[in-house]
This record gives C-alpha cells, sequence and structure tokens, in this order.
C-alpha cells in the first residue's frame, strides 16, 4: 500500500477497527462489528461504505439477509486488514486507539521514521492543510510519539519531525511501499 491509499483508507475513524474485527474472526454482519468496534451507527455506516468504495469489502452474494448483508474481505482487503490489526495490536489502551482514529495522526507517523520536515510531509500528505498537519504533529508530540527537533545551524531555522517511542513501533508496522 502507498501512501495515498493509506490516507484514503485512515480518512474514516472507524476504517482500521472495521478491518481489524473482520480479520480477526468477528461475524462481518453490521450488529456484531458495531458492538465490537464500540463505533457509533452513522460514523460506522460511512466507514463501513468507504471500505466498500475502496474496494477492500464487499458484499458476500451467498449469505445474509438483504438488509442485513454479510461483508467479507476482497484480496487487497486482506492485506489492508492484516496491517490493521498489526497497527492496533501495538495500542491497547481505548485513549491512544481515540488518537489513532483522527485525521492525518497515521499517515503522519506513516512518513516519520526519519527525521522529516513540515513541508516535506505536507508534500507527500497531498491534500492536507497547514493546520491539520499541525494539528496532527502537537497530538503525536503531546502523546510522546513524535520529537520534535529544531536545527539551527541553518541560516534559518527549521524544525524537523521523527517518530520516537510507540510511534516508531506503529511506524514499522504501517507497510507503506
Amino acid at each position: 500500500m502507498d501512501i495515498k491509499q493509506f490516507v484514503k483508507l485512515t480518512s474514516r475513524a472507524w476504517s482500521l477497527e472495521i478491518l481489524t474485527q473482520i480479520h480477526s474472526g468477528t461475524a462481518a454482519r453490521q450488529a456484531p462489528l458495531i458492538t465490537a468496534t464500540g463505533a457509533g451507527r452513522t460514523a460506522f455506516s460511512q466507514s463501513l461504505k468507504h471500505l466498500m468504495d475502496l474496494g477492500l469489502l464487499d458484499k458476500n452474494p451467498g449469505h445474509g439477509h438483504p438488509l442485513r448483508p454479510e461483508f467479507r474481505l476482497t484480496k487487497t482487503g486482506q492485506i489492508a486488514a492484516a496491517s490493521a490489526a498489526a497497527i492496533l495490536q501495538i495500542i491497547e489502551k481505548p485513549e491512544e486507539r481515540a488518537l489513532l482514529r483522527r485525521s492525518w495522526v497515521l499517515p503522519v507517523l506513516a512518513l516519520c521514521a526519519e527525521p522529516t520536515r513540515f513541508k516535506d510531509l505536507k508534500q507527500n500528505l497531498a491534500p492536507v492543510t497547514d493546520r491539520a498537519l499541525s494539528a496532527a504533529l502537537q497530538q503525536l508530540e503531546a502523546q510522546g510519539w513524535l520529537e520534535r527537533m529544531v536545527v539551527l545551524s541553518a541560516r534559518v531555522p527549521y524544525p524537523l519531525y521523527r517518530a520516537v517511542g510507540l510511534g516508531l513501533k506503529l511506524n514499522s508496522a504501517i507497510n507503506l511501499q
């Protein structure tokens, strides 16, 4: 999966949770998945539709009622679900998992294995705004998953961001090519 696909995948709050639950064997129908993820109905249905639009899930044609369909992972979805399970396995605390559901948090971590400049992050995460990127960086730094270093030796000082601690573990679990 490349960074653009990863950005699309993580753009809905419950996408990773849904993929992880299906990957782990939870019944792939709406009611059991809502219970397992703890998501609200509206956010859950938007995330589910988003996963279907991305081609990671489809309806199982041979099972389920038309109003209560059963879902299955596509071949691409199986790869994404394994990656999602690896990511969520690292984080156990509910408040930390809530941070993972925020926009741009995981894509930023995916790009910060090495010290990275703000402009490079913005360029690689094409549709992100300065404000959204700054908010994600501040949240990650406050959580202790990202380190901000200021390079003073340059003519114009600039910050570099690097994943540390759990952020580095998450970075390695995110399987980007």
